[in-house]
């Protein structure tokens, strides 16, 4: 689906508070501050991709702000990535500040106050997505936020490049296509997010780094195995059991509890694809699970909701 909101034709005493209720509906509450709220000109235009948003967004200068009083109410948490392709953008967040100019991307996540602002007219672009859904490609998705990444080289480059393709191809596609698109375009993320030096660099040494990207691939790889555990991780990955324990220690989490939140976050994306036929059942097994019972209290432990339910509201 398609949508767009405009301020043209509203009253430009209205003009303030008809942005501010599309900000919260495109993406989650906000507090905004306005450089001229009395001429404010802005249009948001989106495109639904199954679970992935991207949007469009021209409007003149702006302060957002995320507050301690807008995360009294959550829910499951999302990200924003956000690409400026006019004037410099200010981002704040969890004691982090990024300066952001056409050719760069950062991450915001909505758990955490933040503060975010561009003094001149601006044209950006905005990728909604879960923390689930990019958590089941890449480990510890948050360490990636308030960083800025480079927008014009390699394989982010490729992700830029298609954020852009994809609203002039959006109207030929069914749904199930838009869908395979904005898993796509997950994917391009995560390979874009990995790629870069500084988060391969980031807690540990370069080393250490290239052991943890070994591990994560293996385990993606073999998600379908039910047997699959530190013994078939550690002699994959050409390390001793005893190493890849000491390695995982840095993440805070085991390898049987990242395995299992990996496998039900891919089951999570199975459900939601509607062009996927295959029984519940089917799908557990699919992802490692060796019992449907186990897979189904695990899933509602994790999401709130049972698989059926998960599958019925997409």
């Amino acid at each position: 689906m398609k949508t767009t909101i405009t301020t043209k034709g509203v009253d430009l005493a209205a003009r303030s508070r008809h942005w501010h209720e599309a900000i919260g509906k495109a993406y989650f509450p906000l507090d905004l501050s306005f450089g001229r709220p009395e001429a404010f000109d802005g249009e948001l235009t989106m495109w639904q991709l199954g679970q992935v948003s991207l949007s469009r967004l021209t409007s003149d200068a702006l302060m957002y702000r995320r507050l301690p009083k807008h995360l009294h109410v959550q829910g499951p948490e999302e990200f924003l990535v956000t690409l400026p392709s006019k004037s410099e953008v200010r981002f704040s967040q969890g004691g982090k500040e990024v300066r952001a100019n056409p050719g760069a991307f950062f991450i915001e996540r909505s758990h955490e106050p933040y503060e975010f602002s561009h003094a001149e007219a601006a044209d950006l672009w905005v990728m909604k997505l879960s923390m689930d859904m990019l958590g089941g490609r890449v480990r510890a998705p948050d360490r990636f936020c308030s960083l800025e990444f480079d927008a014009t080289n390699g394989a982010n480059g490729l992700f830029v490049d298609m954020v852009h393709l994809i609203p002039q191809r959006y109207d030929a596609m069914t749904e199930e296509t838009r869908s395979i698109v904005g898993r796509q375009l997950v994917d391009l993320l995560a390979l874009a997010l990995q790629s870069d030096e500084r988060v391969l660099n980031s807690g540990g040494s370069t080393v250490r780094a290239a052991h943890l990207a070994r591990i994560e691939a293996f385990v993606r790889r073999h998600i379908d195995d039910p047997d699959l555990g530190p013994e078939e991780v550690a002699a994959g990955c050409g390390v001793s059991v005893r190493y890849l324990h000491e390695l995982l220690r840095d993440t805070n989490q085991t390898l049987g509890s990242w395995i299992r939140d990996q496998r039900l976050a891919a089951a999570r994306e199975d459900l939601a694809n509607a062009s996927d036929k295959r029984s519940i059942g089917e799908i557990a097994y699919a992802r490692g699970f060796a019992d449907q019972a186990q897979f189904s209290r695990a899933f509602r432990a994790r999401y709130g909701i049972t698989p059926k339910e998960a599958r019925l509201r997409e």
